[in-house]
C-alpha cells in the first residue's frame, strides 16, 4: 500500500494542544492513475480504554464529565463514558490501570484486552486499546474523580449492566468507545456465573 501514495508534503497547522497538520500527496487510483490530494490529521496520541465490571453485581462503573467538543455541537456537554486516556508514552496497560485508579477509584489487579481500533480515521490518527477488568467493592482505593490540575472534575458512576445497555438505547450514554465496550461485555460475559471478585 506504501507504493500507492507518493510525494507526501506536511504543513503544521497547530501545536497549541496536540498536533495539526495539513498534509499533501499522491494517491494512486485503482485504475493506475495518479491524483493529488489534501487532507488534515490531527495527532493527539494514542490512548486506551477500561470498563469495569462486576459479575456478582452485574454491574458496571462509568464515568460523567464535561465534553467541551460535543458541548459545542449541541450535546449538554457532559457524556457518560468508561475510564479512558492517552498513552502518553506508556504501555496501553500500565496506563489504563493507572488511569482507572484515577479517574473511578478503583485499583484493577487483572486487566483482559478485547481490541484495537481507530475511532475517527478521516481525521484523527489515534488508536485507542480497549479492556475490560472486573472489580469488587474493596478494590476501591480513593473516590476517583482525575486529576484537577489536569482540568478533570470526574463524577463515578456504578449502574447495572441492564441500566447502561437501556441508556444506550435512549441516547443517554453517546460515547462510542463505552458503547463498544458495554456491547462487547454484553456479547462475552457471562454473568449468571457466580465468581468472587
Amino acid at each position: 500500500m506504501q507504493q500507492k501514495i507518493r510525494n507526501i508534503r506536511e504543513q503544521l497547522l497547530s501545536d497549541n494542544w496536540y498536533t495539526l497538520k495539513k498534509y499533501t500527496f499522491d494517491l494512486q487510483r485503482a485504475d493506475g492513475s495518479w491524483q493529488e490530494q489534501q487532507r488534515e490529521a490531527y495527532d493527539r496520541g494514542n490512548g486506551a480504554v477500561i470498563l469495569l465490571y462486576n459479575r456478582r453485581k452485574r454491574s458496571v462503573v462509568l464515568t460523567r464529565q464535561f465534553r467541551f467538543p460535543v458541548f459545542i455541537n449541541g450535546h449538554p456537554g457532559f457524556l457518560i463514558e468508561a475510564a479512558a486516556g492517552l498513552l502518553d508514552n506508556a504501555s496501553p496497560e500500565a496506563r489504563i490501570v493507572a488511569e482507572a485508579e484515577e479517574e473511578t477509584g478503583y485499583r484493577v489487579q487483572r486487566i483482559e484486552k478485547v481490541m484495537e481500533a481507530f475511532m475517527s480515521p478521516g481525521s484523527v490518527t489515534e488508536k485507542l486499546y480497549f479492556f475490560i477488568a472486573e472489580y469488587a467493592d474493596d478494590d476501591r482505593k480513593n473516590s476517583g474523580g482525575g486529576i484537577a490540575e489536569e482540568g478533570e472534575d470526574i463524577e463515578v458512576l456504578e449502574w447495572p449492566l441492564e441500566h447502561a445497555l437501556t441508556a444506550i438505547r435512549h441516547g443517554v450514554i453517546m460515547d462510542a468507545k463505552t458503547i463498544m465496550l458495554l456491547q462487547y461485555l454484553a456479547l462475552h460475559i457471562n454473568f449468571e456465573e457466580e465468581t468472587l471478585c
